[in-house]
């Protein structure tokens, strides 16, 4: 679908397996955003999904998603609002990795918790602290499927909620009650979306940096050599501007070498098109989803190779690390599966692995010193990024990582 511009935030959809989140961008987007096969067999979100959509307001005060203007005519350009960009994160525990790259995209996000279950579920809480991890304070709380419950069990729900958020970043945030399956409500959860999470002020002039989330080889199976086209990459600009015919980079690259002697080398490249909004841009902006095509080998972008990486313009790319130095933040407690008591977070130890998430890269660091709330990380992959980021910290408990806290790199 083509949208009357590119988008200009992205907002994430969290919360526990099953409360909705994959419902709730097809009834504001109309995209289904669940198409990988195991997806569909499992009926859970397995990858990031990505949608777009835009939201008007009528004279009259009512909000509305592209395509579904109260009356039922078309949409009206002067009622436009904003473009959005919805990242669909996956609420199952074993896919907290995942959830946690889609955070680092995300400017503001809808908390899902099902009215028909007791809040919060594991993953609830996980999703809320994730959030704060990676610094998103924008966020409105959905209490979905009051379809399934009687009006007095929906406000016991509701006062569940509340006493969770008691505390957290989300403590103020607005509670909408919808039924995402029969489109009810989501007038209001617009008019919240609109309210509270509003679109960042970005510096057009700073350096240009997109995090890859996505990469394809966009070819049929049999294609001819001569008609073959370049890999697809996919993501989100977080500072600066693109433009076709930018020289990139991307890194920290591809591995050259094997053994001990291995090291990465940045991958340059050139833009040859841009999408974004369902568009075709000749430049893009900071904000929202978009994808850019390039002439890259497509075996080098397919199947997700690129996803995790860094693209900016020549001379602009964040440094590539092998170790970190970092301020530690650890949490109180882990969040426990249901029904077992939460574990106390012990501080880092050395020698231990942990698994590491920044922005959209994950890793493997090995504890090589720690003392004084500063530890120092030797990584299995390197990552691009900049002093100043965090990096979120998992630790290995029984058969899954379990989100323990974050580190700032010095």
């Amino acid at each position: 679908m083509k949208l009357p511009a590119q988008p200009v935030i992205n907002i994430g959809l969290v919360g526990h397996v099953d409360h909705g989140k994959t419902t709730l961008t097809q009834a504001l987007s109309g995209v289904w955003t669940d198409t990988h096969s195991e997806e569909r067999k499992r009926g859970i979100s397995i990858k990031l999904g990505y949608a777009d959509t835009a939201f008007y307001k009528t004279p009259d005060g009512d909000y509305y998603p592209s395509g579904r203007r109260p009356d039922g005519s078309a949409d009206v350009e002067k009622e436009l609002q904003r473009v959005i960009s919805f990242v669909d994160a996956p609420g199952h525990e074993t896919l907290m990795a995942i959830m946690i790259t889609g955070a680092s995209i995300m400017d503001g996000a809808l908390l899902m918790v099902a009215a028909n279950e007791t809040c919060p579920q594991p993953q609830t809480n996980e999703h809320l602290m994730a959030l704060e991890i990676a610094g998103i304070k924008k966020i409105v709380v959905v209490q979905n499927k009051i379809d399934l419950v009687t009006s007095e069990k929906a406000m016991e729900s509701y006062n569940q909620i509340k006493q969770f958020l008691k505390g957290t970043i989300a403590e103020n945030a607005p509670i909408i009650p919808v039924s995402a399956h029969h489109d009810v409500n989501l007038d209001i959860l617009i008019h919240a979306i609109e309210t509270v999470i509003t679109t960042p002020e970005r510096d057009p002039d700073e350096r240009s940096v997109m995090h890859v989330a996505r990469s394809f080889d966009i070819n049929r199976p049999g294609t001819r050599p001569a008609k073959l086209k370049g890999g697809v990459i996919g993501g989100s600009i977080v500072q600066g501007n693109f433009a076709i015919g930018d020289e990139i980079v991307i890194g920290p690259g591809k591995k050259i070498g094997e053994g001990k002697k291995v090291h990465y080398e940045p991958i340059t490249s050139v833009i040859s098109s841009m999408k974004g909004g369902g568009l075709d841009l000749k430049n893009m902006h900071a904000g929202g989803l978009c994808g850019i095509a390039t002439p890259l080998d497509p075996s080098i972008t397919t199947a997700d190779n690129l996803s995790g990486q860094v693209i900016s313009k020549v001379g602009e790319l964040p440094e590539i690390l092998s170790e970190v130095s970092i301020d530690i933040t650890l949490m109180d407690k882990m969040v426990s599966s249901e029904g077992e008591k939460p574990e106390t977070v012990m501080p880092l130890r050395n020698n231990e692995m942990l698994m590491l998430n920044v922005a959209t890269a994950t890793s493997v660091g090995v504890v090589a010193n720690t003392q004084g709330g500063k530890a120092k990380l030797n990584l299995r992959l390197p990552i691009c990024a900049d002093k100043g980021q965090r990096i979120s910290l998992s630790r290995r408990v029984g058969a899954r990582w379990r989100l323990i806290g974050y580190g700032t790199i010095e």
